[in-house]
Parts: C-alpha cells; structure tokens; sequence
C-alpha cells in the first residue's frame, strides 16, 4: 500500500517539469496519496525541507517555466553516507515511495538511493534528450523552438547584411538541440559532438551557398564541439569574410513550455503513480514511438542514447 509519496525536481531545470508536477500530485490525491514536496532536489531531501501539497499548490503551474519545487546540486548526496540518511529523511515521514524528476545524474543518485530500500520511480527531464530508452524528455520540445525562433531572428540580420553568423546552443555532450533546431530552421551546417567537423568543409559549403546567391549564412554549434569564439575566428579565416556569433545560452531553459511538452509532462507524471501502484520501481518512464514504456535506471547508465541518422542524412541533404 501507498499512502505517502515524496517528490523532488532535480538537476537543470527544464520547460515541462511544472507540468509534470502537477499531473504527480493531482493523480496521487485522485488516488487517494498524500504528497510532500520535496524543495531543492536532494539537498532538500537531506534537509528535510518539505511541505505537503494539494490540488491547489499545483493551480496555474503548467503554463510555467522552471520548477516551483526548486532545484540545486548536492555534493552532500552523492556519498553513501548522504544517500542513507536521504533514505531516514524518508522513512522518518513514513514517506512509501520517491517520484523524481530530472536527467542522468538525477536517476544516477535515485538508483543508488534505492539500493538503501527506497521505492523510486522516475520521470525524464532535460532539454538535452540525451536519455537512454525514451524517445523525447520534458523541455527538449520547448528548447528546440526557443532555438529555432533566435535563428529565424539572426537570419533578418545576417541577410540585411550578408554576414555569416554561428549561433551556440546547449549540448556539451549531445547534439539533439542542434540537430533537431537547425534541420527545423534552415540553416546551412549543424556541428554536433557526434560528428566530426572541418573547418575546410563547412567553409565551402557557405561559398557554394553565396554563389547561389545566398544573401546569409548560419552554422548552428552545439557547445560540446568547440569554443563559439575559437571556432568563428578560425571559420573566418577557412572563409575569408567575418563571421559573427550568438551565444544562447540559458534562454533555451526558460519560457513557457510547448503543447507538446505539457501533454507529454502530464502523461508522464500520470504514468509515474500509475506505475507506483503497480509495484513497479527503480525505473524511469519513457516513451517509444508514443507509447509507454519502462526502463530500469541501470540500463539508462550503461547505454547511450544515439542520434537518430535519418535526422543526420536529412540535414546534409536539405541544408544545401
């Protein structure tokens, strides 16, 4: 039996994760489960900083950005010491199971907190969509428009002036942002960190682009490839024309989330206590080829989730 859950927002955070939210708590009561929320991901768990929440804490919230559970790094947590009293914290609030939600290092540190006989079911947010076993994570809809909408804006400059610019979007480690954002808007090259670049070839696929009258360039780099600023001083030189470069940054975290990512946030966290009711634990729920499915937190760490080549060979194709 399932009386009481515990909830947590943690790692970065991500457009979607309110929305996620809410559908936790809303299916919890519906179920008749009381909900604390946890405040400031694990280090709030070790803090035992929790309020109980209602129908009304999660009124008005999907609409939002960000996560009104809050959310912040614990070095505390990530040793043995930390997780075990994590599991006391739990257990000292007859809490029966964990709901979290977060990215690879989130389900990292929830995988080891089970190990200490925590219920634990999880829900993939990150705009990256860098998690293994499911198709999309919560925020990665929202950020690829976030992107996608900077571009369309650089584009008017670049063609008023008939400049090359090369705008940096998020992904040290993966090139979902990038790939998805620059195949959606157009532009002539995407840099991603799991492709090899050169110079050379991304030089003469802009000259060619000129000679056909292009009025612009735009390069779309993900930040796991190179330094933004290293990489528009050496293109410059590869094209012999100034380059000017945009950095996004933490705008494509924030604003409100896409249709797409409140839906898919909210059959998420509905799936979360529907499997919690089921017994199931020590999983995250995904999705695959729009359908649910559960994937164990181990096989989340021990593989890794690919770029999709259809994407890759559309982009080389249409992007001329």
């Amino acid at each position: 039996m399932i009386k009481k859950i515990g909830l947590l927002t943690s790692g970065g955070d991500a457009p979607g994760m309110n929305a996620a939210v809410r559908a936790v708590v809303r299916t919890a009561i519906y179920s008749g489960i009381k909900v604390l929320g946890f405040e400031r991901g694990y280090q709030g768990l070790l803090d035992n900083s929790y309020y109980e929440m209602n129908t009304t804490s999660v009124s008005d919230i999907i609409h939002r950005g960000g996560t009104i559970l809050k959310t912040a790094r614990s070095e505390s947590f990530k040793t043995s010491e930390g997780q075990k009293y994590a599991s006391f914290i739990l257990e000292k609030n007859e809490v029966d199971a964990l709901v979290v939600i977060g990215g690879d290092g989130s389900f990292r540190g929830a995988h080891e907190l089970s190990k200490f006989g925590v219920k634990i079911i999880g829900i993939p947010g990150t705009i990256d969509n860098d998690i293994y076993g499911t198709d999309y994570t919560i925020g990665f809809d929202t950020a690829v428009d976030t992107v996608v909408s900077a571009i369309n804006k650089i584009r008017d400059t670049a063609s008023s002036h008939e400049r090359t610019f090369v705008v940096e979007c998020m992904g040290r480690d993966s090139g979902w942002i990038a790939l998805t954002a620059g195949l959606a808007g157009g532009a002539e090259d995407v840099l991603i960190p799991e492709q090899e670049f050169s110079y050379q070839d991304c030089a003469e696929k802009l000259k060619a682009g000129f000679k056909r009258g292009k009025a612009h360039g735009i390069i779309v780099l993900s930040e796991g490839v190179e330094n933004s600023d290293i990489f528009s001083k050496t293109l410059e030189k590869h094209l012999g024309m100034s380059v000017n470069r945009t950095v996004l940054g933490h705008i494509q975290r924030g604003g409100q989330p896409s249709s797409f990512d409140k839906v898919m946030a909210s059959k998420m966290g509905y799936w979360a206590i529907e499997e919690l009711l089921r017994s199931r634990e020590d999983h995250m729920i995904g999705v695959k080829g729009g359908e649910k499915v559960l994937v164990p937190f181990k096989d989340i760490f021990h593989n890794k989730k690919d770029i999709d080549p259809v994407l890759l060979d559309m982009t080389n194709i249409l992007n001329l």
